[in-house]
């Protein structure tokens, strides 16, 4: 059996109720169900710190933008 990995959400009432079709192949297996919170979305804020924080980080001397080539050259629309 393949891993199966889903994000669902958790009911008002508490309960998480999960549907995940596996195929008849696996019709009669054992299965285990591991369940972990995800941690809450960042915020507009906490994403700008994070970029603002990564900025100029890299101290590599040795890395550089390679050449990203030439524009296509296109038939005018005209």
């Amino acid at each position: 059996m393949t891993r199966v990995v889903t994000k669902s959400r958790v009911g008002a009432d508490g309960v998480l109720h999960l549907e995940l079709p596996l195929g008849t192949p696996e019709a009669g297996r054992e299965v285990q169900v591991t369940v972990e919170s995800l941690p809450p979305p960042m915020t507009q804020e906490e994403w700008r710190a994070w970029v603002c924080r990564t900025a100029g980080s890299v101290t590599d001397p040795g890395f550089e933008r390679p050449p990203q080539g030439d524009y296509e050259v296109r038939e005018s629309l005209s």
